[in-house]
């Protein structure tokens, strides 16, 4: 399998790739998705991680069941998010001479390496074609523990968790090149106050990068450490950059007691200039938030636009972890938002439950649906198997363009799910309908794979073939 050169395009001169969307109304208007590619991971670490292929046409055989498995070509990977080399954005990027989705950059969030499968020339089994090692990033970046990576105006943004060494800080964005997939160089030239390092999204109509806080691998590799989180050690706050600089210009601290600042969603609109950040816990009552920042003048402020409260549980139901607390806190571990910036969906691990909020207006969010899946005390079934307690709980959420259809996972990182799932988590994938026009939510009972069909693999993100909401972004109205 080659590792030192880069995969080979098949550029043709006038050759323009169709899911490459000028507007979020081209994206919303495109022929729906027929694949959905998962990250799934191995938590024994003794069988390779690999990319799943899931078949999402109804009028298909096989629709809801899994096509093919990718493997990686080690162990250990723990493969988390991962993305597109390219997306909508990539048209008025100069550095594109001719963009293609095409290839799927998969980050080993423990391995610290980076894997490159080709979508071409069969999408349903993607090959691998390049690997960028640990060392690489490392050496020429100076980061390690990959998460989250985004096409981008001067390269592939790759944000990490930490420092060359491994286990600390300062972790940060590592950029990639649009073609090759070599690591270049460090994104930030000017650091500013910030070390912590999770998510990375950017407004391009303003050049304004965002990124969010998490903590340092020695501080979430093994599991939440009650003692950081009650003595508030995680991250709280939210970081904007000059984006084609990489200068730190302003950081936002939400309140010591609002631990983890995770997700990002920027409006789809590019010439906007707010966005969402999810917040894991409040550590004075076990809530979990919705926060929106937005432009206040000549810099960016963030307010609080969402409350989740926690949920009280018998001691007995609970997990060794949260026992001491008689609740079962929402844990908002991903949000994400239509690419019509009008669905907000909110994930709460904790509580097994997916919210659905009109965001028409950002400032004031309103609760137009949910279901329930999973829960770490309730373990609400699916309802195409109704006896069948369902572990974990929705967790990553992707939606289509068209804001139709949403795909959840169950599994969030392989020591956090050790914790509040102790008796393990059983993996599945759940497709819910949703109402784009008047909001409300209801489950696929076609579509549940699960189980055996993973072959013992936990699941985390889904990307969706040709484009989703949480993997593009546009430069055009």
């Amino acid at each position: 399998m080659p590792h030192g050169h880069g995969p080979q395009h098949d550029r043709q001169p006038g050759h323009s790739d169709p899911s490459l969307y000028r507007t979020p109304a081209e994206a919303i208007a495109a022929p729906p998705e027929k694949l959905a590619y998962v990250a799934g991971f191995d938590r024994s670490a003794q069988r390779p991680d690999a990319l799943i292929t899931v078949d999402t046409d109804p009028a298909s055989a096989t629709y809801g069941r899994v096509l093919n498995f990718t493997d990686m070509p080690g162990v250990g990977d723990e493969l988390h998010h991962f993305g597109w080399n390219a997306c909508s954005s990539a048209l008025a990027h100069a550095c594109h001479d001719n963009p293609e989705r095409r290839y799927l950059l998969l980050p080993g969030l423990r391995s610290s390496q980076l894997h490159v499968l080709d979508t071409r020339p069969d999408p349903v089994r993607p090959r691998l074609v390049k690997t960028v090692t640990a060392g690489e990033l490392a050496s020429r970046a100076g980061y390690s523990r990959p998460h989250t990576l985004h096409c981008g105006p001067d390269g592939v943004f790759l944000s990490c968790l930490g420092a060359a060494a491994g286990g600390d800080g300062p972790g940060g964005v590592a950029l990639l090149d649009h073609t090759t997939f070599d690591v270049l160089r460090p994104w930030e030239t000017e650091r500013g106050p910030q070390n912590f390092s999770y998510d990375v999204w950017w407004h391009l109509g303003t050049n304004v990068g965002v990124t969010s806080e998490w903590g340092t691998p020695w501080m979430v590799e093994d599991g939440v450490v009650p003692e950081l989180l009650l003595g508030r050690k995680y991250g709280h706050a939210l970081h904007f950059w000059e984006l084609d600089s990489g200068r730190h210009l302003q950081r936002i601290d939400l309140g010591d007691q609002y631990q983890m600042v995770l997700e990002l969603r920027p409006a789809h609109d590019p010439q906007a200039e707010w966005g969402f950040a999810g917040v894991v816990a409040n550590v004075e009552d076990l809530s979990a938030s919705v926060w929106l920042w937005y432009r206040d003048g000549e810099a960016f402020t963030a307010r609080k636009v969402i409350e989740i409260p926690a949920e009280p549980a018998k001691a007995e139901d609970l997990p060794p972890v949260l026992q001491p607390f008689g609740a079962v806190p929402p844990l908002v571990t991903d949000i994400n938002l239509s690419v019509d910036d009008r669905w907000l969906y909110v994930s709460a691990w904790g509580t097994g439950e997916l919210l659905q909020y009109d965001v028409a207006d950002p400032f004031h969010p309103r609760l137009t649906g949910s279901v329930r899946l999973g829960g770490v005390s309730a373990r609400t079934p699916h309802p195409a198997a109704p006896e069948r307690p369902l572990s974990g709980a929705p967790q990553m959420v992707e939606i289509s363009r068209d804001g139709r259809r949403l795909y959840l996972t169950n599994s969030l990182y392989g020591s956090w799910d050790d914790q509040f799932y102790p008796d393990g988590i059983e993996p599945w994938i759940v497709k819910l309908d949703a109402d784009p026009q008047r909001g409300g939510l209801t489950v696929d009972p076609r579509f549940f794979p699960h189980g055996e069909e993973f072959r013992g693999l936990r699941v985390h993100q889904t990307h969706l073939a040709g484009g989703d909401a949480s993997s593009d972004s546009y430069c055009y109205r």
